[in-house]
């Protein structure tokens, strides 16, 4: 148990869309703290989104991340000496960071002879018509929880209460 409640801090608003969103984002991206090259690169990466898609680049990123965010996980519980993958509900929180990582992640490891933020472009894009490879991450953790229902009894208490 935990000594005490954790505050979280939420990021500033960013600079051309005031989106908390952005930021995160943009947080996400940088690499040894280099957060004006990540900040290009997240705007490039929106431009070419919102012309892909003929929608706002703020509303199209929110729909990408929503069709990316995982819903139920599994989670590894030692029961009677066996160690069980039970399935638990996702905090909002743990949703975000989970769909920004995997998209993050995919975008640079699926990069091939292409810029960095035209590889994010194209994840984001993949991920806003459901599929590439940060969906396929969601699905198959959906999946994984759906094969493990039976093991549902033994989630946690306090996981239950985190829908």
């Amino acid at each position: 148990m935990r000594s005490r409640k954790v505050i979280y801090r939420t990021p500033k608003k960013d600079h051309v869309y005031g989106s908390e969103l952005v930021e995160k984002l943009i947080n996400y991206v940088m690499k040894n703290g280099k957060k004006s090259l990540s900040r290009s690169i997240v705007y490039k990466a929106l431009e070419e989104l919102g012309k892909a898609v003929k929608k706002s680049p703020l509303e199209a990123l929110e729909v990408a991340i929503e069709n990316v965010k995982p819903k139920i996980e599994v989670r590894s519980r030692r029961v009677g000496g066996a160690n069980l993958q039970v399935p638990t509900p996702v905090t909002q929180r743990r949703q975000l960071s989970l769909a920004m990582r995997w998209i993050v992640n995919f975008a640079r490891t699926n990069r091939v002879n292409t810029e960095y933020w035209y590889s994010l472009a194209r994840e984001l894009i993949s991920a806003y018509n459901k599929e590439g490879a940060s969906y396929k991450k969601k699905e198959e953790v959906h999946k994984m929880a759906e094969a493990n229902k039976a093991f549902s009894q033994f989630a946690l208490i306090e996981d239950k209460s985190l829908q």
